[in-house]
């Protein structure tokens, strides 16, 4: 009798373990599909090689390589990134050439797959200030690259994130995309710093924080604001080589400084240092999500 309780309890245990786990699927796909689109991305894909050599620089400066392997062949995130469970950025030469404008400018700037599902391994958010031509330009130059095939796994959400789904907010990347803050310097009146805004909130928020003022979301990122107090030439070599002074190494910004920022130029160096300086002046948002 009490072996056939015990075979009943864990029976039991076991169907209950099996319908949570149900309902947690259903639920965070549910999640997953709750998104929006922004109007249909409609801008002309030049073919000439100017726009493509431009597609390739915003490809290389925004750090389309350092995700998707320097062939764009694709990357396996297994031994990097295990909070996903599995992690995979695909062979974007390949998925550039199999999707239309609008599908590719929904997962670029919007945070939603081709699965009409919110992405949640894809930064969207550092994009999403990306202008037309820029995008048209990347686009471009993403379907002229060679397709270097190579295997690449499933991703696949595990337990946990789809757990996170439901109990955190604005955690794909979806609504992160929608919450970036606005651009404000206007170009008329201020065009290089204008243009340091739109080269920093369209590279440095990835790491930064959507208003560049420090993230504790994915750690402990600093106040851009700090640039005031760094000259313009120590800057520079910041960007270009992710150390700091006596050659030490800062984190992060150690590996994709080479390569992303390396192919800055010179104007584009100025203009950063120009706008984040600035920031000093303005007070930091308060009561965001990535600064909980």
């Amino acid at each position: 009798m009490r072996l056939r309780t015990l075979v009943i309890a864990v029976i039991s245990l076991v169907c209950l373990i099996a319908l949570l786990a149900i309902g947690l699927l259903i639920a965070s796909e549910a999640r997953l599909r709750d998104v929006t689109y922004d109007p249909a991305f409609e801008h002309p894909i030049p073919t000439d090689a100017a726009s493509i050599e431009r597609g390739r620089y915003i490809a290389r400066t925004r750090g389309c390589f350092g995700c998707h392997g320097q062939q764009l062949q694709g990357w396996d995130f297994a031994e990097q990134w295990e909070w996903p469970a599995r992690a995979v950025a695909p062979n974007l030469a390949r998925y550039a050439r199999e999707h239309d404008a609008a599908t590719l400018e929904a997962a670029i700037r919007q945070g939603v797959g081709a699965d009409d599902r919110a992405l949640v391994s894809m930064p969207s958010f550092n994009f999403a200030h990306l202008r037309d031509e820029d995008l048209a330009d990347l686009i471009a130059f993403l379907r002229s690259a060679p397709v270097r095939e190579q295997a690449l796994p499933s991703p696949r959400l595990g337990w946990a994130v789809r757990w996170e789904l439901l109990t955190v907010d604005n955690l794909h990347y979806e609504d992160w995309a929608d919450q970036v803050p606005p651009l404000r310097v206007d170009p008329d009146r201020e065009p290089a710093r204008a243009r340091g805004e739109y080269l920093a909130m369209t590279t440095c928020n990835e790491c930064h924080g959507l208003d560049l003022r420090g993230d504790t979301w994915f750690g402990n990122t600093p106040d851009l604001a700090i640039v005031r107090a760094i000259d313009r030439d120590t800057f520079e070599t910041i960007l270009r080589t992710g150390r700091g002074l006596g050659g030490r190494h800062l984190g992060l910004m150690s590996l994709v400084a080479s390569d992303r920022f390396a192919e800055l130029t010179e104007q584009d160096i100025d203009d950063l240092h120009l706008f984040l300086s600035s920031l000093a002046n303005e007070p930091a948002m308060t009561d965001v999500f990535w600064r909980p």
